[in-house]
């Protein structure tokens, strides 16, 4: 899926989209050239040797992409799917995923490409899309202007928000590739084909989807939630043990994320389990405790670990929903203001806040509202 945007890049309409593998073959990684971030790199070349032999796999796609924002979703995508079914943490600026982007433009109704530039030092999908801008901008401009591009490699300057040029590039027959000769080819039979297929985890856009119809989710809340494999479990756990979707959907991409990203952690390590989230989303809906004093026993939750009904009771929060302990306490406040009762009473219906606020102070916040509110309404 990609999505059309606004200027600022927040996603407006979500549609399907089509891109097509030219191939994927396997390789090793080998040194590299920094040409930045160390001292005298105008006087010095340094080299990276610290991923030299170690076995990767590019995927070459067709030429399908029409914006950077395109380019951008299919990145997302793939890294998404490869940590999704543990083949790679696929971390960018582990070097553990390298996207390089080939970009040439063309004008609309023309036949065949024009020289491509090859985009390189992407440390993250988001300087992928902003370099593939810029590029894009650069060689409209050239062409308009009659001086052409050259095909080339370029790299990406963070610092200043452009490319810039790292050599001229090659046709693809003069990068001389050959034959591994000790490397016999090697045939996948349908059986160990089928075989991994079942061993496979429910997909990431699978998921999102059956949340969305399972679930009644919105596209967005499920996209969020399927965007890290532990937390769409997590909250899987938890809609099913409060039966409630929407609420632990809320509670999970609110206040939980909140915590996980003030924190620095991620979805696995966090030390409240799906079941304690769930008990407390239970006594929340349940009316021993209020919405605001749910998020404050999250907080402690969080960070130790602790039980919903431990925290609760540590913080004094159990909330007074006993109607006959709850009435005498709206007989006093309403025995102890008669002025207002007699102004309520004549048309002042505002102070009814004014009663409701005496009651939870009596009560030191422990009354359920509702119960004061319905025994507010038969005494006044």
């Amino acid at each position: 899926m990609t999505a059309e945007r606004d200027d600022h890049g927040h996603a407006l309409e979500w549609k399907p989209m089509t891109i097509r593998i030219e191939r994927m073959h396997l390789e090793e990684d080998a040194g590299k050239n920094v040409h930045e971030g160390l001292p005298d790199v105008d006087r010095f070349s340094y080299v990276d040797l610290n991923r030299a032999g170690t076995p990767l796999g590019e995927i070459v796609t067709k030429p399908d992409f029409r914006t950077s924002w395109q380019a951008y979703d299919y990145v997302n995508h793939v890294r998404r799917a490869l940590a999704w079914v543990g083949a790679s943490d696929a971390d960018m600026e582990k070097g553990n995923l390298r996207c390089e982007a080939n970009v040439s433009v063309r004008r609309v109704g023309e036949d065949g490409f024009n020289n491509k530039v090859e985009l390189k030092n992407l440390n993250s999908v988001r300087f992928m899309q902003k370099a593939i801008e810029y590029e894009i901008e650069r060689q409209v401009a050239a062409h308009e202007s009659g001086e052409g591009v050259t095909q080339e490699t370029r790299l990406w300057d963070e610092k200043n928000n452009r490319t810039r040029v790292m050599r001229s590039k090659e046709d693809a027959h003069d990068y001389r590739y050959f034959p591994e000769p000790d490397l016999q080819p090697l045939n996948v039979d349908i059986e160990f084909i089928e075989s991994v297929k079942r061993v496979m985890p429910e997909l990431p856009d699978n998921m999102r989807d059956r949340f969305v119809d399972v679930y009644g989710l919105t596209y967005s809340e499920a996209s969020q939630l399927v965007g890290d494999r532990d937390l769409a479990e997590y909250f899987e756990t938890v809609s099913r043990r409060t039966k409630n979707p929407k609420m632990s959907a809320n509670w999970v991409l609110g206040e939980l994320t909140r915590e996980l990203n003030n924190s620095g952690k991620t979805a696995s390590q966090i030390l409240m389990t799906a079941d304690d989230l769930s008990e407390l989303l239970t006594t929340i809906e349940s009316g021993v405790i209020n919405n605001n004093q749910g998020k404050d026993v999250l907080v402690d939750m969080f960070k130790t670990g602790k039980p919903a009904a431990q925290v609760i009771n540590e913080k004094g929060f159990e909330q007074i929903s006993d109607e006959s302990a709850l009435e005498k306490i709206v007989d006093d406040v309403v025995a102890a203001n008669d002025a207002q009762v007699a102004a309520y009473r004549g048309g002042n219906e505002k102070l009814f806040g004014f009663f409701v606020g005496q009651v939870m102070k009596a009560s030191q916040g422990k009354a359920n509202p509702k119960v004061v509110n319905d025994l507010l309404k038969k005494k006044l």
